[in-house]
């Protein structure tokens, strides 16, 4: 069997790139490649960016956004209406929603989806937040923009049966979102039409 071809530090930084999405081994190689070609343009600034964003990256303890201040900039904009709460599975689907630019109200992120075959209850959900911000009033609405996957209608029906005593409207996004899709995947024209067609639950 032949040997590798570049020393254990180049090994570990192509293993760990073959991790990221969208990234096998042969692309792995090729981006390692890339950067190691141009250190200085490329592999420096990165290494520089990535320690520092490792080192400034919070967990907003009031939605579960990913930003680098306690509580998020999304959370402290204070025009955006806090009587509606969207509840997104993940990071990811903040984004994409805030990609489009569709919402102006506040978010929560549940952090997955309930899976029995992968072991996620309730439990490992950021769920009590949630029961916890709604129960102090002022929620008018609230947002399921759950994937549209089996997990994902599975997490919205819990929620639903879990928020309706909240006197809260409960609404879904429209089936605009193709069944099996994720939010993180779609373009911004059928996340729009989706947002804007939602209905009650």
């Amino acid at each position: 069997m032949a040997g590798s071809p570049a020393g254990p530090e180049i090994e570990r930084l192509i293993q760990l790139l073959a991790k990221l999405p969208g990234l096998g081994p042969r692309s792995a190689r090729r981006a390692a490649l890339a950067l190691l070609k141009k250190r200085e343009s490329l592999l420096d600034p990165l290494a520089d960016a990535m320690a520092k964003a490792a080192a400034a990256l919070r967990l907003c303890s009031a939605c579960g956004n990913l930003d680098t201040s306690d509580p998020c900039a999304l959370c402290r904009d204070h025009t955006r209406d806090t009587g509606i709460i969207c509840v997104v599975e993940d990071v990811a689907d903040l984004w994409a929603l805030e990609r489009a630019a569709i919402f102006r109200g506040k978010y929560h992120v549940l952090g997955g989806a309930l899976s029995a075959l992968d072991g996620v209850t309730p439990e490992r959900l950021n769920l009590p937040t949630l029961m916890e911000r709604v129960r102090g009033g002022g929620t008018s609405e609230i947002i399921l923009a759950m994937n549209a996957t089996v997990e994902g209608q599975t997490t919205a029906h819990y929620l639903m049966d879990a928020l309706e005593s909240s006197g809260a409207k409960i609404t879904r996004l429209a089936h605009g979102v193709p069944v099996g899709g994720e939010l993180d995947y779609l373009d911004e024209g059928t996340l729009s039409a989706a947002f804007k067609a939602r209905r009650p639950f």
